[in-house]
C-alpha cells in the first residue's frame, strides 16, 4: 500500500474516530486531541501496519492505546509522594482556611431555614444531607423509596425559596 493510499483510508475513518474518541473522553475538545494524537502515530508507525490486514481495527487500537497511556500519565501526576520523616504533607489538614464569620452566618441561617421545615421534610432531607441512601432512609422512616426522594426534592424547593437571597 502507497503511503497515498494509506493516508486516504486514514482520512475516511475520521468519522469512526471522532465517535470512538468521544465515547472514551465525553468532551469534544479532548476527543479531538485524542484523534490527532492517533493519526500522528498512526503515520508515524505507517511501517509497522501489514498491508492487507483491518486498517480500522489497527488505528483503533492506537487511539484506545493513546488513551488508556494518557489517562495513566495523568494519574500520576495527582499523585503525591512524600518522602518526609513522619508524612508530614500527607498528613496536613486539607482544609483550604479558616472559617470566615460571613460563612458562619450563612451557616447559622442555612441551619434555621432547615429547622423551619416540617419533620416530613426535614427528617428526609437531614438523613440525606448526612449521607444515607434513598433506600436506607426510607426504610428508617418506613416509607416508600419514591416518598423519601420527592420529599428531599420539595424540602431543596423550599430550601431555595427561603433562602433566596444566597442563590
Amino acid at each position: 500500500m502507497t503511503i497515498h493510499e494509506f493516508n486516504n483510508r486514514l482520512i475516511e475513518l475520521k468519522g469512526n474516530l471522532h465517535r470512538f474518541a468521544l465515547s472514551l473522553t465525553y468532551n469534544r475538545e479532548d476527543a479531538l486531541d485524542l484523534v490527532q494524537d492517533t493519526y500522528l502515530k498512526a503515520i508515524a508507525n505507517k511501517d509497522k501496519f501489514v498491508d492487507y490486514t483491518n486498517l480500522k481495527a489497527w488505528v483503533f487500537t492506537i487511539m484506545k492505546n493513546t488513551f488508556i497511556n494518557n489517562y495513566r500519565r495523568g494519574q500520576k501526576g495527582n499523585t503525591i509522594i512524600d518522602s518526609t520523616k513522619d508524612l508530614y504533607y500527607i498528613n496536613l489538614p486539607q482544609d483550604k482556611g479558616s472559617i470566615s464569620p460571613e460563612s458562619s452566618y450563612a451557616a447559622e441561617e442555612i441551619e434555621k431555614a432547615i429547622d423551619s421545615l416540617d419533620d416530613e421534610y426535614r427528617l428526609p432531607f437531614r438523613m440525606h444531607v448526612e449521607g444515607f441512601k434513598y433506600e436506607e432512609i426510607a426504610e428508617k422512616l418506613k416509607l416508600k423509596t419514591g416518598t423519601v426522594k420527592s420529599r428531599i426534592f420539595f424540602a431543596r424547593q423550599k430550601l431555595m425559596k427561603i433562602l433566596k437571597d444566597y442563590n
